[in-house]
């Protein structure tokens, strides 16, 4: 019979199995498990954080051995899932993940995440690090950050944000973006005439509206005042634009008033809207 030549590389006894994982399983007085791991060498018998080891050795068992890390990964979860979590209230482990490789499924208590909050409270970030999350915030990480738009592209964002009222809802609000039918409008017109507002409501309204009234609440400092008349210095208005600046001037809208209801809402008309609306154009 023929032999095989056997060749002998380094020394045997200096290379690692890699079928060496195994999964076990810690069992209750009547043998049902209570927490199913993975691990190697002694991770068996070694201390858990927050789960105790059996007194008695017998109820610590090896579930699989001889397995890849990934094998040990699989056949864990597998037999979490059948078993089930009790913080999770599908089963009788007291395992807080489901297993695998991370803390996949991990529920953390409120008194972990307490601490976790303490933790990071007064953490100081390198400025290198402020100018990473700065840049990933500011959106440099698009492929299409710093473009410029084509004509076509912003014809189309200007068409598409037609009567939508950014300005009066924030973002996180449910009428964000949403325009109201004319219907609609008379609606909530009807529904707050006669309103009335506290004496805080209306110094809160009041407060809010001082200042600008093309940009109201906004009060501007003396320089960018400045910046702003600099600015507007010698503009040079179309024929188109000049035309229509004569005929408001010229008593297009005679007779049209300003009317507030106190609410911080104006109209622009000859008679008085409703009742509840008073003349002048600020509530204050």
């Amino acid at each position: 019979m023929r032999q095989r030549k056997v060749i002998k590389i380094g020394n045997v006894e200096n290379l690692k199995p890699m079928n060496n994982y195994y999964t076990y399983a810690y069992l209750r007085k009547d043998k049902t498990p209570y927490y199913i791991g993975k691990g190697k060498g002694n991770r068996i018998y070694s201390t858990h954080r927050k789960v105790k080891l059996p007194k008695d050795k017998s109820r610590i068992i090896f579930l699989k051995q001889n397995l890849t890390e990934e094998q040990s990964f699989r056949h864990e979860i597998y037999m979490i899932s059948i078993f089930g979590r009790k913080d999770l209230g599908t089963g009788i482990l007291r395992n807080k993940t489901d297993g695998g490789e991370g803390a996949s499924g991990a529920v953390r208590s409120e008194e972990t995440r307490r601490k976790d909050s303490q933790a990071k409270k007064g953490r100081k970030h390198s400025e290198e690090h402020r100018r990473k999350n700065s840049e990933v915030r500011k959106g440099r990480n698009n492929p299409n950050y710093g473009k410029p738009r084509s004509e076509e592209t912003r014809k189309k964002i200007s068409e598409a944000n037609r009567g939508k009222n950014y300005g009066k809802f924030g973002e996180n609000h449910p009428f964000y973006g949403k325009s109201f039918s004319e219907e609609h409008r008379r609606k909530l017109s009807e529904a707050n005439r006669g309103r009335l507002h506290s004496e805080e409501s209306k110094r809160k309204i009041s407060e809010k509206h001082k200042g600008n009234n093309y940009a109201l609440g906004t009060i501007h400092s003396e320089e960018s005042r400045k910046k702003m008349s600099e600015a507007k210095k010698g503009k040079l208005f179309s024929e188109e634009h000049k035309k229509k600046l004569s005929e408001v001037s010229k008593g297009k809208n005679k007779g049209k008033k300003w009317w507030n209801d106190g609410c911080g809402n104006t109209k622009f008309s000859v008679e008085c809207p409703g009742d509840g609306w008073v003349l002048g154009r600020k509530t204050y």
